[in-house]
C-alpha cells in the first residue's frame, strides 16, 4: 500500500510502557506511520534506547512536547491529569486523540471528583469521549474521533461479567473481584514498591478497598449492584488475573452461564472462552496472553450453592491498554479490526 493510505501518529509521552506498547504495535500495523514520540527526559535520544525490543525497527528520536507537529492521530500516554490540562493543545494538532490515561473515562464530573479527589479541569469535554472498550462499544466508536481507552483492571473484569449482566443470568447482588496484577501496571517510574528487593517474589495487596477503576466498570456494566474490587501486586511483569465472585439464581446452571458467553461474544475476535475438562490449562493464565490482544474468560460453579467464579485473563499493556487503542482506531476508522493485532502469544513463555 502507498503511504497515501496511512494516517500519521504522534506519540505524546513515549518513553513509558503505554506509549511504548502502543509504538511497537503501530510499527507493525500497515495503516499507521508513526512519526513523532515525545518524551521530556529523554528528548534527542533514540527511541529504541529506551525500548530496545524495537531496534532495527524505528530511528525516531524523542523529543519534546512543545515541539509537537501536526498529525492525523495524537496518543497520548501521560501520567493521569496531564491530557486533561492540555487537551485543546493537543486538539489543535491532530483530528483523531486518543487517551490511554483516565483522565476521559468517567462520563459524570462528580463521579470523577469522587474517584480521583479533584475536579476535572474540561468538564464539558466528557460527553465528547467514546469509553475505549470495542466489545461494548463498537457502533459508537465508528468514527469517532475522541477515545477514552479503558483501565486495564476494569478491563479484565467489565470483559467477565458483561454478558452475565446483560443477560440477567447473575444475581443482582454484591460482586467481589480480585485482580493479581503485574508490576509494569504501576507505570515505568520507580518507586519503592517496585524495587527489585522488595517487588521480586512478593504477593502484596495493594489496593483491598476504593480501586479507581471501579467507577469505571461500574459506569459500563449493565444494571446497579455493588461492586468490590481488591488489586495484588505479583511478580510478573505483564497480565492481570481477575477472579470474580457472583451469584446465579435458583433454576439457573453453567449451562446458562455457557449460553450468554456464546450469545454476547461469539463474533468477538479477542474473546476466547476457555473451559476445558482436563490437562493443566484448564482456565485463563495471562502467561500465555504475553504480547496479545486477547482476552480469556473461564468459570466454575458450585451447584450446591449458586455461587460462579468468573476468571478473565489479559496483556495489561495490551488487550488492557495499547491494543485495545489500537482496536479501537481500526473500528473508528472502518480498517479490519484485527489489523496489526494478530500475534497469537508465545508457549512456553
Amino acid at each position: 500500500m502507498s503511504m497515501h493510505d496511512q494516517k500519521t501518529v504522534a506519540i505524546v509521552g513515549g518513553s513509558g510502557y503505554a506509549g511504548g506498547e502502543f509504538l511497537r504495535l503501530a510499527l507493525n500495523h500497515p495503516h499507521l506511520n508513526v512519526t513523532q514520540v515525545t518524551s521530556e527526559r529523554n528528548a534527542g535520544t533514540m527511541v529504541s534506547m529506551v525500548h530496545p525490543n524495537l531496534r532495527g525497527r524505528t530511528n525516531l528520536k524523542f523529543r519534546r512536547a512543545a515541539e509537537l507537529d501536526e498529525a492525523d492521530i495524537i496518543v497520548l500516554a501521560l501520567p493521569h491529569g496531564n491530557a486533561a490540562k492540555k487537551i485543546a493543545e493537543y486538539e489543535a494538532r491532530g483530528k483523531i486523540i486518543v487517551d490511554l490515561s483516565a483522565d476521559f473515562r468517567l462520563k459524570d464530573p462528580e463521579v470523577y471528583r469522587a474517584t480521583y479527589g479533584e475536579d476535572h479541569p474540561t468538564p464539558d469535554k466528557l460527553g465528547e469521549w467514546v469509553y475505549g472498550n470495542p466489545e461494548l462499544h463498537r457502533e459508537d466508536l465508528r468514527g469517532a474521533t475522541r477515545i477514552a481507552c479503558a483501565g486495564c483492571f476494569a478491563t479484565s473484569v467489565i470483559l467477565a461479567l458483561y454478558p452475565l449482566l446483560k443477560l440477567g443470568v447473575l444475581l443482582p447482588k454484591d460482586i467481589i473481584a480480585t485482580g493479581l496484577v503485574g508490576s509494569s501496571a504501576a507505570g515505568a517510574s520507580a518507586s519503592d514498591s517496585s524495587h527489585h528487593p522488595e517487588r521480586a517474589g512478593s504477593l502484596r495487596v495493594y489496593k483491598p478497598v476504593g480501586h479507581r477503576h471501579t467507577a469505571e466498570a461500574q459506569q459500563e456494566l449493565p444494571g446497579h449492584f455493588p461492586l468490590h474490587l481488591t488489586a495484588i501486586s505479583t511478580p510478573r511483569v505483564r497480565g492481570i488475573l481477575t477472579t470474580a465472585q457472583a451469584w446465579i439464581p435458583d433454576g439457573y446452571s453453567d449451562r446458562d452461564v455457557w449460553s450468554a458467553y456464546r450469545e454476547v461474544y461469539a463474533q468477538e475476535p479477542f474473546i476466547r472462552i476457555v473451559k476445558v475438562a482436563k490437562g493443566i490449562h484448564r482456565y485463563p493464565d495471562p502467561m500465555l496472553l504475553d504480547g496479545t490482544n486477547y482476552c480469556d474468560i473461564g468459570f466454575e460453579m458450585d451447584m450446591d450453592t449458586g455461587r460462579v467464579v468468573l476468571m478473565s485473563a489479559i496483556d495489561n499493556l495490551v488487550k488492557g491498554t495499547a491494543g485495545h487503542a489500537i482496536q479501537s482506531l481500526n473500528i473508528a476508522l472502518d480498517w479490519p479490526e484485527t489489523t496489526g493485532l494478530e500475534f497469537a502469544g508465545l508457549h512456553p513463555a
